[in-house]
Parts: structure tokens; C-alpha cells; sequence
């Protein structure tokens, strides 16, 4: 099991990154856009970096929702490569078999 301030922490990130979504899409189309003026551009690249840097969408990890472990998760059942393995065990994870050869 996972830090609780671990996983409390990742999911403030994801609620600041939800938050900040739209501000951080219009400043960086002003960043890419090669037709505004350089002073424009920049001052874009300034609010840009004033914003929190936990609102950005690259801060937030992929972690198991039930036990919160941060490494090898699958993004299909957003699990752990351990709690993946008991659940398909188990037949909880339906269509899932152990394979064998």
C-alpha cells in the first residue's frame, strides 16, 4: 500500500491540472502561433510559467487504484502488475485466464 499523502498528493495534481486545462491550452497556442508578434509570444511564455507547476497534466502519475503503487500499471484496468494478477486469480477480472503453455 501506498503513502496516503503519496496518493492525496497525485490526486491534488489531477485536480489542478483539470483546473488550469483550458488557461494552459490558450497560452500555449500563443506560444506555437508563428504569426503573433515576439513580444506577444513572450509575455505568453511568462503567464505560462507563473501559473502552478501542479497544474500541468505531465505532473500527475498513473497509480493503482487500489493499493496506490505508482510502478507497473496497466492503463486498460488502471491496476497494479500485483493486484491485476490476484483479482485475475481470483475471476474477478472477467474474459481474464491464466496463461499457460
Amino acid at each position: 500500500m501506498a503513502k496516503i499523502s503519496a496518493v492525496n498528493r497525485n490526486a491534488k495534481r489531477q485536480r489542478m491540472a483539470g483546473r488550469d486545462k483550458a488557461k494552459r491550452i490558450a497560452l500555449k497556442n500563443i506560444v506555437m502561433d508563428r504569426t503573433l508578434p515576439v513580444e506577444d509570444r513572450f509575455e505568453a511564455t511568462l503567464k505560462l510559467a507563473e501559473l502552478p507547476r501542479n497544474g500541468s497534466r505531465v505532473r500527475v502519475r498513473l497509480r493503482c487504484k487500489l493499493t496506490g503503487r505508482s510502478r507497473a500499471n496497466y492503463r486498460k484496468f488502471e491496476l497494479c502488475r500485483i493486484a491485476l494478477r490476484d483479482l485475475a486469480s481470483s475471476g474477478q477480472i472477467p474474459g481474464m485466464v491464466k496463461s499457460s503453455w
